[in-house]
């Protein structure tokens, strides 16, 4: 699949967590033990502190992030922050969560071709594109977040990543080792080298996204010739 014709269509944005009584259940980062009592004002309090949140670590990183900041950005009192998260550490967590649902709910069920409804190679192919923007939207968070050699493998997000891609692979390429695929082809979009890549090497995202949909189009035999073969 050529880079250009994938990108002729653009990707549906991230779609609001709704998901089926039957679909699979969204796993988190963090604990999400408190989440089911939320009451609309709070839950409301929430989603304000968590987008202002994701807003400052997009324009000044993850290290600078600060509960006054948040606070100020969303308009709220600091106790209500430290109320609903606890600390920074808390509030970090509860941003990778909210990012990850959002992130699982749009390839289980949101529309094509991220979710059900395209071809598996397609589908394949907007996987990686949408997580490669998504780790360059929230980079730094990622870092902060990115668990030690014990646990990188392991983590639920992780977990969930790497079944569903490896089961667009088992429909794709059903004759290979799809269990070992998955990890390989998920090792191209770990946040740790999307930034040796974008931050140290100078390469664009652009040339990420095209690589990443080279390399699925060449481990499923789907990838176009060159002209004259």
């Amino acid at each position: 699949m050529l880079y250009a014709d994938f990108m002729s269509s653009a990707l549906p944005p991230f779609p609001t967590p709704q998901e089926p009584a039957d679909a699979p259940p969204l796993l988190e980062v963090g604990s999400g033990e408190d989440e089911p009592c939320l009451r609309a004002d709070a839950a409301r309090n929430r989603a304000r502190l968590l987008e202002a949140a994701a807003r400052l670590v997009r324009e000044q990183g993850a290290a600078h992030l600060t509960m006054d900041a948040v606070a100020a950005a969303a308009s709220v009192g600091k106790g209500t922050l430290f109320r609903r998260f606890g600390d920074r550490t808390g509030l970090l967590m509860a941003l990778l969560d909210h990012s990850e649902k959002k992130f699982q709910a749009a390839f289980m069920s949101g529309p094509p071709p991220l979710g059900p409804g395209a071809d598996p190679v397609r589908r394949l192919g907007a996987f990686g594109v949408a997580l490669l923007r998504r780790s360059a939207d929230e980079l730094e968070l990622q870092l902060a977040a990115e668990p030690g050699p014990d646990r990188r493998f392991s983590t639920p997000p992780r977990c969930v990543q790497h079944s569903h891609v490896a089961m667009l692979l088992r429909q794709a390429a059903p004759d290979a080792d799809t269990e070992l695929l998955a990890q390989t082809l998920l090792g191209y979009l770990n946040p740790v080298l999307v930034h040796h890549l974008t931050r140290q090497s100078g390469m664009s995202l652009e040339r990420l996204e095209a690589g990443w949909l080279d390399l699925v189009g060449r481990v499923t035999r789907s990838a176009q010739p060159p002209d004259g073969e």
